[in-house]
């Protein structure tokens, strides 16, 4: 059973980072890998604080590696909830850098994931609040969630392809 709607900013994540040495590549940039667990980690405390139980994450998408971070920066994560479907939330995170000075500050990164909640013991998906998207861009992100949902299920051959020019005729006429 479904609870009650949330709004997005009761379940906001931000996550602050100093780039270490042992975080970087061989020219002193921070290694993908290491971003990508920090995003995975601040966009799953995101998603278990909208739906109230542990989650498992089950996808990574649009994953973008814009601009590099070098060793001695800071980066700031910033998860936000999309939109929620039955049992699955997807997460929007935004990455961003900055000097230790706070100077040069840039938006560097961002990616979409998606986790299922659970139950703490059998680890079956439970049902979880629905999302209530307030401002303009939490509704755009809300609607376009469907979109990415949809094309997901379409190329893992989990959706029925008649319903693949639907989602055709939308992107077209989005773009």
């Amino acid at each position: 059973m479904a609870r009650k709607s949330k709004k997005i900013s009761e379940s906001r994540t931000v996550m602050t980072e100093i780039i270490m040495p042992n975080d970087t590549n061989p020219i002193n940039n921070l290694m993908g890998g290491n971003l990508m667990r920090w995003m995975d980690i601040v966009s799953a405390i995101c998603a278990g604080k909208h739906c109230e139980h542990h989650v498992v994450t089950v996808s990574v998408d649009n994953v973008s590696f814009d601009k590099p971070v070098p060793v001695g920066d800071v980066i700031t994560l910033q998860a936000v909830v999309t939109r929620a479907f039955s049992t699955s939330v997807e997460i929007f995170v935004e990455v961003f850098a900055a000097n230790m000075q706070g100077g040069n500050s840039r938006r560097c990164n961002d990616a979409y994931f998606t986790f299922v909640a659970v139950d703490d013991s059998k680890k079956r998906p439970q049902a979880i609040p629905a999302v209530l998207p307030l401002t303009a861009e939490e509704l755009k992100r809300y609607d376009e969630a469907l979109q990415r949902r949809q094309l997901s299920l379409l190329l893992a051959k989990k959706l029925p392809p008649e319903k693949a020019q639907k989602i055709k005729a939308e992107l077209i006429q989005n773009l």
